[in-house]
């Protein structure tokens, strides 16, 4: 859609260069594959994608988009840059030279109010003759996402002059001072409804069930009893905030490190106030294996944590062989991930397993060759969620996918789970959707 649209305004004389700017996992996409197969075939353009540490062969491509023709100049950004003044000042120098669309995929990226990252591209859009955003889930956390998604495009998307005079409209708010200063924290949202007709008026969206012929999505949820160990650190943890593990102490300093603990004792580790991790006996990787075992073809396993992964792994190629598994997270490098997306989508290759966190390859990845996803462990973040259900259930995809989460019960898992579902409860209520069927 967004491609189309670029080629109309260009046909028509109203633009001569696109910016498209999407996070780090995905930007690569958009140069290698999305440009080049739709872009009309009757539209010449030059493209170059932007790295802070450009090869010689990629400098060129960036020194050619400044040179005077008629064709279409494309520059390919991350969102990362954006957080810097190299990358915020390469792409307003472009956009000041020519007349240009921007465009953001994936725009919850922007959606923090105050952080550099969003008012650098706020600042850098205005100097777009044109501007569009896309997400397939604009509220991941709350009403209040939309306000910096909306503001990029324009200030007359939501009639507010400011965040707080948004938030004031749809939330609802008390007072809370906490040492030397004082914040408004939200209780609840409202007007709701007068919300979604304002987005209507400028939004499109269509859901995957609409054009897409697509089969259903399953979910299923595997009770995982937590072993003696980590029910006495667990206690511990959630009654005084620190535990004694293996002759050593983990404490936590707030609620949300706290959480963090807890979540981590669950999923059969914890890092020490030292600094080292110790492994806790658990039943999660034994369940994982039973799953496995139970499952036919390839499987995608998404973990939270780096050292879930790494015991995934070593799990998984002790019964399977170390070719059968793929990793991708943050230390899996370019050539790396490329080689295992290869590898994982052939239906001829031994590689079963793709292992990793959604954070990393949740995103603009495309894996229809599993029909199992398993959810070793969650976040709060709903949209790694949503983003990393959809890398199989997409075109493609045939069969019907199943969707596996590993839950301790009367543990934080069910608590992340249900903050999960709360959320989409709201953004669906927002959206005008109809509540979605989902894990609870």
């Amino acid at each position: 859609m967004l491609i189309n649209n670029v080629a109309i305004l260009y046909d028509k004389g109203h633009i001569n260069a696109f910016l498209i700017v999407a996070p780090k996992g995905v930007y690569r996409n958009w140069f290698d594959t999305e440009i080049p197969k739709h872009m009309p075939d009757h539209i010449v353009y030059r493209m170059a994608i932007w790295s802070a540490s450009p090869r010689k062969a990629e400098q060129q491509a960036l020194d050619n988009l400044s040179a005077v023709s008629e064709d279409l100049k494309i520059l390919v950004m991350n969102i990362e840059a954006f957080s810097t003044a190299k990358g915020t000042a390469f792409a307003k120098r472009f956009l000041l030279g020519h007349n240009a669309l921007m465009a953001i995929d994936e725009s919850t990226t922007i959606k923090t109010p105050g952080s550099a990252r969003s008012k650098n591209t706020e600042k850098v859009g205005r100097g777009a003759q044109f501007r569009r955003i896309l997400t397939g889930s604009p509220i991941t956390k709350s009403p209040m996402d939309l306000y910096q998604q909306c503001i990029f495009l324009s200030d007359e998307c939501l009639n507010a002059s400011s965040y707080y005079v948004f938030q004031a409209r749809y939330a609802v708010t008390v007072e809370r001072h906490l040492n030397t200063h004082s914040f408004k924290q939200i209780l609840g949202y409202r007007r709701l409804d007068e919300l979604k007709e304002k987005l209507d008026r400028f939004a499109f969206r269509v859901k995957k069930e609409e054009c897409l012929d697509l089969p259903e999505k399953l979910y299923v949820k595997r009770e995982v009893d937590l072993t003696p160990e980590q029910e006495k650190a667990y206690d511990q943890m959630r009654t005084l905030a620190l535990a004694q593990i293996a002759g050593g102490l983990v404490s936590t300093v707030n609620a949300l490190t706290q959480l963090m603990r807890l979540h981590q004792i669950v999923c059969g580790h914890v890092k020490m106030d030292d600094g080292t991790v110790v492994e806790l006996p658990n039943n999660r990787i034994k369940e994982l294996l039973a799953v496995v075992e139970e499952t036919d073809g390839k499987i995608i396993i998404w973990a939270t944590y780096r050292h879930d992964i790494e015991a995934i792994k070593l799990a998984l190629s002790k019964e399977y062989g170390m070719n059968s598994i793929g990793m991708y997270y943050g230390d899996t490098d370019d050539d790396e991930r490329k080689r295992v997306l290869e590898c994982f989508q052939d239906p001829a290759n031994e590689m079963r397993f793709f292992v990793g966190n959604p954070s990393t390859g949740g995103y603009g990845l495309t894996l229809t060759a599993a029909q199992t996803m398993i959810y070793f462990s969650n976040s709060f973040d709903l949209e790694k969620r949503l983003q990393s259900e959809d890398r199989a259930h997409r075109i493609g995809q045939t069969k019907n996918v199943t969707y596996i989460d590993l839950i301790a019960p009367n543990t934080v898992d069910e608590k992340i789970v249900k903050a999960l579902r709360a959320k989409i409860n709201i953004a669906t209520q927002v959206l005008g959707e109809e509540i979605k069927t989902w894990l609870i």
